[in-house]
């Protein structure tokens, strides 16, 4: 895939999550939680079902709005911005049930993932002429990227709805890269996926962390993948951070172990 020159990294961490508290009728989401995404890192949130990990996603992305703390992405403040100001920002997410256009073809969808980077007006677009061709064609140029980064030539004009779900979650990783995204949020990337769908997803987040240099944020259950991959683990359990460190150091964690086996170490 052709990206373009890295911009020089950010002094510090490109996110920074603090001390955000969530809550819904007084039943706290999040309770607290404070992190920071360093440029380039592949940052992983884990937890047993209900922890907030979602919601942790829903923040950042604007889909929530926390009673307390701060959220900022490069400088910026999110908090308070909507949901489309802070996909133009630079942050794209994938979901854990997938949202695509089922009755379009996988090309459509990744196109439609281009909508940020087309700058033009109805009457350029309705003639085809200047700016609207010019900016149809680079982005045609760099959906034909992403079709060739993730292997999808062959179903490159089948209806989504039609494709395996594997599949699915690979165009749905595609129209998010297609936003030239500077931070990507995966929200369970490979849940309802087999070995070898697993396997072939976890190369593509990796060849997006080695060859694109996108800093990532991971939600995800299934642990050697979480394990294999993250530089960095925040744990979360009832909407409170109880261990952040390498996947060594969460591995051997005391309140990780009770977490998810409900016993000490």
């Amino acid at each position: 895939m052709n990206a373009p020159p890295p911009a020089p990294p950010p002094a510090g961490p490109i996110l920074e999550f603090s001390d955000v508290g969530l809550s819904f009728a007084g039943v706290a989401a999040i309770d607290g939680v404070s992190f920071g995404v360093e440029p380039s890192e592949l940052f992983a949130v884990i937890g047993p079902n209900g922890a907030g990990k979602t919601s942790i996603f829903n923040v950042i992305s604007g889909v929530y709005r926390p009673q307390r703390g701060r959220v900022t992405f490069d400088g910026q403040d999110l908090i308070g911005r909507r949901p489309h100001e802070i996909a133009g920002l630079g942050i794209a997410r994938t979901f854990q049930n997938v949202e695509l256009f089922a009755g379009l073809t996988v090309l459509d969808n990744l196109m439609l993932g281009r909508h940020q980077q087309l700058r033009y007006g109805a009457l350029s677009a309705m003639a085809w002429l200047g700016r609207a061709r010019r900016a149809e064609l680079a982005a045609r140029a760099a959906v034909e990227d992403i079709i060739d980064f993730l292997e999808l030539e062959q179903w490159r004009r089948h209806t989504v709805g039609l494709l395996p779900y594997g599949i699915q979650k690979r165009v749905e990783l595609g129209r998010a890269l297609a936003m030239e995204p500077r931070l990507l949020l995966l929200d369970e990337p490979v849940a309802g996926m087999n070995l070898e769908e697993t396997e072939d997803t976890a190369r593509y987040i990796l060849d997006i962390r080695e060859e694109i240099g996108i800093p990532m944020i991971l939600v995800e259950h299934d642990m050697g993948l979480v394990m294999d991959l993250a530089d960095r683990v925040l744990v979360v359990d009832f909407g409170v951070a109880i261990a952040l460190g390498s996947p060594t150091e969460i591995r051997n964690d005391p309140e990780v172990i009770r977490a998810y086996l409900g016993k000490a170490s």
